[in-house]
């Protein structure tokens, strides 16, 4: 027993220098994941040699199953982002839905196009158009952010091939095409929860008299927000997106129609896998974005490039920590001691990835340590690793505090205060992330009857 308190002890010495790191002393998340992994190591006994070659497997097992997709998946963002399609998609939704109904449009703008490209793109994108929204539509301004912003980082931290869902489907060792389906379901009930607060938000600053400054948005930023440009189409802009995830979920599911010696099967797995499906629609982006954008496709794929590499660097740092925290056993005594509370398994999946997102700031370190910490619980609960997956992704997203950058790039770019950040974005972020676990418990009362998750 002594033994297992020790390396309680150890992981929450392990996790106070994490977040002492990053919160801090502002060390960048892939130093400070590379620097408590070794001390973890460290304070177990591990021979030195054997952490250094722990940290390799975890680094190398974790880029090795993700690596190439989500180079793929930001490479494809950029040409969505290059060819006008961001503001195409935005614009046409915002065309359908005006008026009161304007934060149905932004909120949809948002969870669409938070799929392939990363949340502050979004962000930098979408905050003049909203601005000018909230004037013409007499919406609130706070009302409208949070309709965006929460409905933005669901599909983000939910959604492949966006990397963090990526990093947890990999740790979890899922089918790629049966986590989208049910994880895409499980962001839009998460959505439905955040509309209904953004409505809340618009009647409050309306009974409190709330105005916001939105002189800037004048007649010049309206013309420009809403002149005609050569952007793509937006059907073109749409199949960018729905070109390597159709090849996904073919590959995952024509096979469970068909015979198992059907030649078809092979073919379906080929262009299923998550690598080819990937890489045929980066092509497609390529090609079908050629009349729309200025930049040729090279100067696209090194911007891309760099924009990817920190991305892996933590992903692979946080896969390093993992592997740490189950090759010293502090992973089986955590989940071990965590049973004993007798929580739901989906209840908790959340509940830790929440606490740590609240606590250090970062979704990505948040969903890759929950993950790879109850990898081997949720491979022997009995519960469907797809909906522990998703109860991860989905703790990820609210009760982001001043820690988090992301904080005050919202507050930045759509120019609210702190309190107004908080009530659009941490509040309404955390009622999003509550309604994917919702959904997710609901479903799974009935997973030894639905298809892919048992």
């Amino acid at each position: 027993m002594g033994a297992d308190i020790r390396l309680l002890l150890i992981f929450a010495a392990a996790m106070v220098i994490l977040l002492v790191s990053i919160i801090k002393f502002k060390v960048n998340a892939f130093v400070a994941l590379l620097l408590t992994t070794v001390g973890t190591g460290l304070f177990v006994g591990m021979p030195i040699g054997d952490i250094s070659s722990t940290i390799g497997d975890g680094f190398g097992n974790t880029l090795g199953s993700i690596g190439i997709i989500v180079g793929l998946g930001v490479i494809l963002g950029r040409f969505l982002y290059e060819s006008g399609g961001i503001e195409v998609i935005a614009q046409s939704l915002v065309r359908r839905f005006q008026g009161q109904k304007s934060r149905i449009a932004v909120g949809l703008a948002g969870f669409i196009t938070g799929i392939p490209v990363f949340g502050d793109v979004v962000h930098i994108m979408y905050a003049p158009l909203v601005r000018v929204i909230s004037k013409k539509s007499k919406v609130s301004l706070v009302s409208l952010c949070s309709a965006t912003v929460c409905c933005t980082v669901a599909a983000g931290a939910m959604i492949i091939p966006t990397p963090n869902p990526l990093a947890v489907a990999a740790n979890l060792n899922l089918d790629y095409g049966v986590f989208f389906i049910y994880a895409f379901f499980a962001g839009i009930v998460g959505c439905l929860f955040v509309l209904p607060y953004s409505k809340f938000l618009d009647k409050q600053d309306k009974r409190h008299n709330h105005t916001y400054d939105l002189s800037d948005c004048d007649e010049p930023a309206e013309e420009a927000a809403s002149t005609p440009a050569k952007h793509i189409p937006f059907m073109s802009a749409i199949s960018i997106l729905l070109v390597p995830i159709a090849l996904i979920l073919i590959g995952s599911f024509v096979p469970m129609a068909l015979s198992e010696g059907n030649p078809l099967n092979t073919f379906c797995a080929f262009i299923g896998d998550k690598n080819i499906a990937m890489l045929i629609g980066v092509i497609w982006a390529a090609v079908i974005s050629i009349p729309y954008r200025t930049k040729k496709a090279s100067q696209i794929m090194s911007d891309a490039a760099g924009q990817v590499g920190l991305v892996l660097l933590i992903t692979g740092a946080g896969g390093a920590f993992g592997n740490m925290l189950q090759s010293t056993g502090i992973a089986d005594n955590l989940t071990t001691t965590l049973s004993g509370f007798n929580i739901p398994l989906l209840v908790l999946c959340f509940v830790i990835s929440q606490i740590l997102r609240c606590a250090q700031g970062s979704t990505g370190v948040a969903l890759i340590t929950t993950s790879s910490m109850f990898a081997p619980m949720i491979a022997s609960s009995g519960i469907s690793p797809v909906l522990c997956g998703i109860a991860i992704c989905a703790g990820g997203i609210g009760l982001s505090l001043p820690n988090d950058s992301g904080f005050w790039n919202i507050n930045r770019f759509y120019k609210i205060s702190v309190q107004d950040t908080i009530r659009a974005w941490t509040i309404g972020g955390f009622l999003t992330g509550v309604g994917a676990l919702v959904f997710v418990c609901v479903i799974s009362l009935f997973q030894s009857a639905l298809p892919g998750l048992l």
